[in-house]
């Protein structure tokens, strides 16, 4: 990945169908100076969505269902694009629902797609088992095809996108959490190390990770869940069980996984997400997002 190369832009879409919260991301990173740490990236048009709905749709019971499916289809056409033209797309705020487009663009435009996922979750929920309907609770099984068969258009067409060798995910802590709404993991399916594993070696386990995912297809996606990081060190993700949780990441750890990631061979595309600044009123984290994504690029 080329610095110079980056186009970045924002999600403007809350899977819990709240006014700003997450869909406000964008706007404040840009306040926060995004743009200038971007060492000759560039900032393009935020992919924009109908008004929200915190209601669960008509269609399959998503939450929010209407912006979701319009944003799963906008980000899809944009990275595809973004891809063709041998740039590296950016995607920042909204939350993991934009794998469901970035995903599927990635494979589309280079014909494999891989993804190396940094969650504190393992967001496998089926959407039987969903009791919200929010799809950021379950793109990793909407991804994987092991549900989506009722799924709408645009994005049953989409689906499958990934196998279960072209994924690796890092930094889950959510043991309690599924078992509170019982869900079970994916970990005997897909190679999984807990946030506890990660902090042991976060260099040396994610480049085994980059390097199994590149072993298996062209390219591969990094996406990163901002609640992949301990309480104490960012709480605007706004994520309630968080205090119930292990340890996550340091900043310090997680820029270390971002760096090797990025600098790994076959990394086509970053996205980072699931901050609320309604939950951030001076805009520290927001700051600390935008440090972290220069200190992530620094030198690559």
């Amino acid at each position: 990945m080329r610095r110079d190369y980056i186009d970045a832009t924002g999600v403007r879409f809350d899977g819990s169908g709240r006014r700003v919260g997450q869909a406000g991301a964008a706007q404040r990173l840009r306040e926060e100076g995004l743009a200038a740490v971007l060492h000759g990236g560039r900032i393009t048009s935020d992919i924009v969505v109908s008004d929200p709905n915190p209601g669960r749709g008509p269609l399959a019971g998503f939450a929010n269902e209407r912006a979701l499916l319009e944003s799963v289809e906008a980000i899809y056409s944009h990275v595809r694009a973004t891809l063709i033209r041998e740039r590296f797309p950016l995607l920042y705020g909204g939350d993991c629902s934009v794998l469901l487009g970035a995903v599927p663009a990635l494979r589309d435009a280079i014909g494999s797609a891989g993804l190396l996922f940094v969650d504190a979750h393992e967001d496998a929920t089926t959407m039987h088992e969903s009791t919200t309907g929010e799809v950021a609770n379950m793109e990793i099984a909407l991804l994987l095809g092991l549900t989506g068969e009722h799924a709408p258009e645009p994005l049953r067409t989409k689906l499958p996108a990934l196998q279960h060798d072209t994924i690796q995910m890092l930094g889950q802590r959510d043991a309690k959490y599924r078992e509170q709404i019982g869900v079970g993991s994916i970990a005997d399916r897909v190679r999984l190390r807990t946030a506890q594993e990660l902090r042991c070696d976060p260099e040396g386990i994610t480049a085994d990770a980059t390097a199994r995912i590149a072993n298996k297809v062209a390219g591969w996606w990094l996406h990163v869940d901002l609640d992949v990081l301990d309480g104490e060190e960012f709480s605007s993700c706004g994520a309630a069980d968080d205090r119930s949780m292990p340890p996550g990441l340091t900043w310090a750890e997680l820029t270390a996984v971002t760096r090797i990631a990025l600098g790994s061979k076959g990394c086509q595309g970053w996205s980072v997400g699931v901050y609320n600044p309604d939950l951030d009123p001076d805009g520290y984290d927001a700051r600390r997002i935008v440090a972290y994504i220069a200190e992530a690029i620094e030198g690559i």
